[in-house]
């Protein structure tokens, strides 16, 4: 099978096929930092330029973006940055729905698609517990106005609180506490090192607050839905929804669910993935690691990678 390719295409390829970022992703069989996991990746392939989400990024990185040049000219991996991704589930009349937004087309990437609430993961993150789950819930908040916290205990149930200020004094102020033990770990996705912006995003299953109302923000988000699985994706194949890569796989895996307890019962093992773009006489195409629970290794890396497919 032949893996030629050009740096021009490395780029415009994954501007359509996101995935996330780490620098543990050229180590073969490397333990997850948040779960232990080990990180499985198929055979050696050449790493070619990732184009992620806008949302993820972080806080207090050292590499700018783009600056992948050394003293001596040699190309070294940007820094990993690290971001979170919620995907907020409930029981609906057709079975699992998870909530969804659609980003702003001014956005400079994965403008116009249909996301999972994530981002950043902040400093002050930290300050309350595991930094990936604490931006998790932040990220929720902010964007859907869903909060997964506690009082003396118990969930919130219903709440007025805003959305737009410090996140962190908001809690502090009406003496809250993120429930970052409602959070189920679902999967992690690694940006190849190639990629100019690089980033380590966690996803997790959490069930929505039953009482809450779920909406988009209006600024980076222009719309909100509830939506199972399978409409996203039969949406998206007849061209009503655009979905990236990374986003378009995790709502295959989470189709296999037909209700909330299902789903985050059945999310592990996470195993990481980084995904190797590749190119032979058949097309452009993309493997991950079979074991990560996608039903597959290798599959398109344009058009509608929906099923694993073998390259010719």
């Amino acid at each position: 099978m032949s893996r030629c390719g050009t740096a021009s295409w490395r780029r415009r390829a994954w501007s359509a096929a996101w995935c996330c970022a780490s620098t543990r992703c050229s180590a073969a069989s490397q333990p997850c930092p948040r779960c232990g996991s080990a990180s499985s990746r198929a055979r050696p392939a050449r790493s070619w330029a990732a184009r992620p989400r806008i949302s993820p990024a972080t806080s207090g990185a050292n590499t700018r973006p783009g600056d992948r040049s050394s003293a001596k000219g040699t190309s070294v991996p940007s820094e990993a940055r690290p971001a979170s991704t919620i995907l907020l589930l409930r029981d609906g009349a057709e079975g699992l729905e998870v909530f969804m937004v659609v980003r702003n087309r001014a956005i400079d990437f994965a403008g116009g698609a249909l996301v999972f609430p994530g981002g950043r993961v902040e400093e002050a993150d930290a300050a309350l517990g595991d930094p990936f789950r604490i931006a998790a819930i932040r990220e929720a908040f902010e964007e859907s106005g869903l909060l997964l916290a506690r009082r003396g205990g118990d969930m919130l149930a219903e709440h007025s609180l805003p959305r737009d200020g410090d996140f962190h004094a908001v809690l502090a102020e009406h003496a809250l506490t993120p429930a970052a033990d409602a959070l189920v770990h679902f999967a992690h996705w690694i940006t190849p090192p190639d990629m100019p912006k690089r980033f380590d995003t966690h996803f997790y299953l959490a069930e929505a607050p039953a009482q809450q109302i779920g909406l988009h923000d209006g600024d980076e988000a222009v719309e909100s839905v509830w939506i199972t699985p399978g409409q996203a994706l039969a949406e998206a194949e007849v061209g009503q929804r655009v979905l990236v890569f990374a986003t378009r796989l995790n709502l295959v895996r989470l189709a296999r669910f037909g209700h909330v307890a299902e789903a985050l019962a059945g999310a592990g093992p996470v195993v990481t993935v980084c995904p190797e773009p590749f190119e032979d006489e058949a097309g452009k195409w993309m493997r991950i690691p079979e074991a990560a629970g996608y039903g597959g290794g290798v599959f398109k890396a344009v058009g509608r990678p929906m099923r694993p497919v073998e390259p010719g």
